[in-house]
This record gives structure tokens, sequence and C-alpha cells, in this order.
């Protein structure tokens, strides 16, 4: 029988005006704006609608804003859908991916994500951490250029995202970084890139991020999920609370194992996914994936009333 994922987007996706549509035709989604604006203390819903894109771009806010939106697709189509056989989200999607089975409650998640946000931000000093993708390298080749990197720099940079064959971000000590792309390039990188991120997030910098969230996601209740989520850090499904806990506390300083993610999910017999919230990554890192075995499976992002249309 075929089996259904529920995918949920991670930062990146943001953008202003996400949802707009959404509230002004679900209520349900209107009453998630106003318990995301209650819980947060401050009017969210009018920094997703109006901006400025700067105010969203931050950390702290862009967190809350993407979980927000994709809970309001949640709660405004979940009737609609089929219901999921697994959920999985990519870093920050991991938290609406819970919320979504049933594990965590909507205004303890998004409390906890600004936090998280901060946590991250304040981590490493603006300018002293970076991000890059590397596209169209070998696994091989890009810890190669790391190891090069790291040991030519005395700093850190390490693989962080594992997002899809061939797509590798890379994160650490900037000057590490760029001595990583010199690297890569060398061996043959089609392309390699900086991306316009303000820290270096899933790299061992990230480690006092971890440590003040540690306590704060020790206080959090969760419970058993509805169906297993894939977690980020191990790629690995998973139901148990204090298992579910863990998974968030690792993956702050962890690398995102998606390409992982999406083929345990294909090898478990999934052939309908469903990316839910801002934004149609997921949706085409499955697609390829899934070319790339041969595999045939439907793939749809759903972020506005006028993408229900696909689902027929």
């Amino acid at each position: 029988m075929s089996k259904v994922a529920w995918l949920f987007p991670g930062q990146g996706s943001q953008a202003v005006g996400m949802g707009a549509a959404l509230a002004a035709a679900e209520p349900a989604a209107r009453a998630v704006l106003q318990d995301a604006d209650a819980a947060l203390g401050f009017p969210l819903s009018r920094l997703m609608a109006e901006g400025p894109e700067e105010a969203l771009r931050l950390t702290e806010h862009t967190q809350p804003a993407i979980l927000t939106h994709s809970t309001m697709v949640v709660r405004s189509y979940a009737h609609r859908l089929p219901r999921p056989d697994f959920v999985a989200g990519h870093s920050l999607g991991e938290y609406s991916a819970l919320v979504a089975s049933g594990a965590l409650g909507f205004q303890d998640a998004v409390r906890t994500v600004r936090e998280r946000g901060r946590a991250m931000q304040e981590a490493v000093p603006v300018g002293v951490g970076a991000m890059a993708a590397l596209l169209g390298m070998s696994l091989a080749d890009v810890q190669a250029s790391c190891a090069e990197a790291a040991a030519a720099t005395g700093r850190i940079v390490v693989p962080a995202n594992f997002n899809g064959p061939g797509q590798i971000v890379i994160a650490g000590h900037a000057e590490a970084v760029d001595a990583a792309l010199e690297a890569a390039r060398a061996r043959g990188g089609r392309k390699a890139m900086k991306l316009p991120v303000s820290a270096p997030f899933h790299s061992p910098l990230m480690e006092p991020a971890r440590a003040r969230m540690e306590p704060i996601l020790g206080a959090l209740r969760f419970k058993a999920p509805m169906c297993p989520l894939v977690n980020n850090v191990d790629a690995a499904p998973v139901r148990e609370p204090e298992a579910l806990r863990d998974g968030l506390v690792r993956q702050i300083p962890g690398a995102v194992r998606w390409e992982a993610t999406l083929a345990l999910l294909l090898d478990q017999g999934v052939t309908s996914f469903l990316e839910l919230g801002p934004g149609k990554v997921l949706a085409g890192l499955v697609k390829r994936q899934a070319k790339e075995r041969g595999l045939e499976i439907a793939a749809f992002s759903l972020a506005a009333p006028e993408d229900l249309a696909q689902l027929g």
C-alpha cells in the first residue's frame, strides 16, 4: 500500500506576505496567528504579512514565522489531506513536524523556536561564522576540502546539511569556509557559493546554543506522535517522547541528514510527499532523489488555498 509523508520546511523559505492568503480564507489559520501573537507577546502576524523583510530575516523572527505558517496549513487542511505514515522537517521544520503530529503543543513550540533562533544567532558573533553550498561534489571530496581548509587555517569547517545527491552545505569559521571553497574549486566543484546567513548553523560552533537550549527543551512536555518522526540528526524514525527531545538538542550542532531522511522514507514505501508550509524546496529535493533511483512518486507543496488543486 502507498504510504504518505508530511514534510516541513526550514529557514530560508520565509517571505513577506507568507500565510496572508491562507489567513484571509481560513478561520483556523487566523486562530493560529492569534495563538502565535499571544504566545510571543508581539505581533508576529503583522511581521509575516507586512514585513519589513530585514526584520523577518532575523533568525529569532524567521523561525517562529515558518513554524506558524506550517501550522496554519495543517490546522486548515489536515482534514482534506491523506493521514501521514511519517512526518519529517528540515532543521527548524522538525518542530513543525512535532506540532503537526501532536507531539508538541503549538504555543510551546513557537516560544521555543524563538529562543532557538536567538541562541543560534548569539552563539557566534556576526561575521565570525559562515555557511556555503557545494554543488556537484561527492561527499568524499567535500570532506577532503573541509579537512584541508581546517588544517590550513586552524579553524573549524564541517559538512552541515546533506540536502541531496551533490548538494551539501558546509559551515564553520568564515576563514575556514572560504578556504574550503577554494579547495572545493580546485577539486572540480562546479558550483561553490557562500550563503546569505548570519551564523554557522549545524556546526560545532553551535555548542553554546545547544547548552542554552538543553534546559529549555528539557522543560517541555512531549507526547507520543500519531506517527513516527524521522529526525534530522540520525535520519531515524522516532516515537518515544524522550527520544524526540534528545533529537532536538543534538540537531543544533549536528548535521541535517536530509538526503538520508528521504532515502529512508523512499525505502519505507512512501510514494506521496506533502510539503506543508512556505516554499517548494523540499518537494523538489524528493522529486530529484526519487528520479535518480528510478522511483515514481507524487510530491506537492501546500502553502496557500490555490495549492489545493494539485491534490485533485
